[in-house]
């Protein structure tokens, strides 16, 4: 549920909004961080270290947002990239955040039903956004930022919105994931961390909220099925992952729940509750 939350997060930036991220895990870590050090050192209650610490993630997503969205392509994602590891390399070389050693000693307070309804009230509102005004702008920026803006949408201003959205979800899931397994390092939310997240986005289909949350638990739960199935594939079981995520891609490259299937299923509710 938490991998759900961060893959629903990606999607908002990358499957909606059409940027390109490539250090998404790292708004995932500063919520981890700041909901922690929020707990140890000025002793929050759970749920406001966990909203504290979502809106310290979305402030790094307007400050990562504003020098950098108005690059496009390969040069937003090498510069997310770069965004990402120099952040690593600070919380390694913190005294606050424990350096490489992590933080420990965290309250476990994550269960089953707190995700689960952080994980609902993620999808409630990311729905309620993409049929607002905001999500059509989101959508119209990912199909043609050029006819986007020639129809008056402030493209820059809408790109960092969609930063910010996503990073405050991806710092909600860190948070989650910190007060879930009492221990973080920097190693935790690094490259291969993002790598992750943009699998399931890609596995589920982008644009396409409940694809990414169907994503998220394949990707979550196959290597683990993978290593109870017989010890020859426990030993060998990220290839036979990496094997059939290349497999998917070849057969069904716009995943498992396209875009363009919710959108017409969208189009023929309207058609309905219209009368026709």
């Amino acid at each position: 549920m938490i991998n759900s939350i961060l893959a629903v997060s990606l999607n908002l930036i990358t499957g909606y909004t059409g940027q390109l991220s490539l250090g998404h895990a790292t708004f995932m870590g500063l919520g981890a961080y700041a909901a922690t050090l929020f707990t140890l050192k000025l002793h929050f209650p759970f749920l406001a270290a966990l909203i504290a610490g979502a809106l310290v993630a979305a402030f790094f997503g307007f400050i990562i947002g504003v020098p950098t969205l108005r690059l496009k392509g390969d040069y937003l994602a090498i510069a997310t990239l770069g965004f990402g590891e120099i952040t690593k390399n600070i919380l390694m070389n913190l005294k606050i955040t424990g350096g490489p050693m992590g933080l420990r000693g965290i309250p476990k307070v994550t269960n089953v039903y707190i995700a689960a309804v952080a994980l609902f009230l993620v999808i409630f509102s990311l729905n309620r956004i993409m049929n607002s005004r905001v999500g059509k702008s989101f959508i119209a920026i990912r199909e043609d930022e050029l006819a986007a803006e020639a129809m008056g949408i402030n493209t820059t201003q809408f790109k960092i919105l969609a930063f910010i959205i996503g990073a405050f979800y991806a710092g909600l899931a860190g948070g989650l994931y910190a007060f879930l397994f009492r221990y973080i390092n920097p190693k935790d939310f690094g490259f291969m961390k993002s790598i992750e997240i943009l699998c399931m986005v890609v596995l589920g289909g982008m644009g396409n909220t409940y694809g990414a949350v169907l994503g998220a638990f394949i990707i979550t739960i196959l290597p683990e099925l993978l290593r109870s199935v017989s010890p020859v594939i426990a030993q060998y079981r990220m290839v036979f992952y990496g094997l059939l995520l290349v497999i998917m891609m070849i057969v069904r490259p716009q995943g498992i729940m396209s875009a363009q299937a919710l959108e017409k299923k969208k189009y023929k509710s309207s058609l309905e509750k219209g009368g026709l």
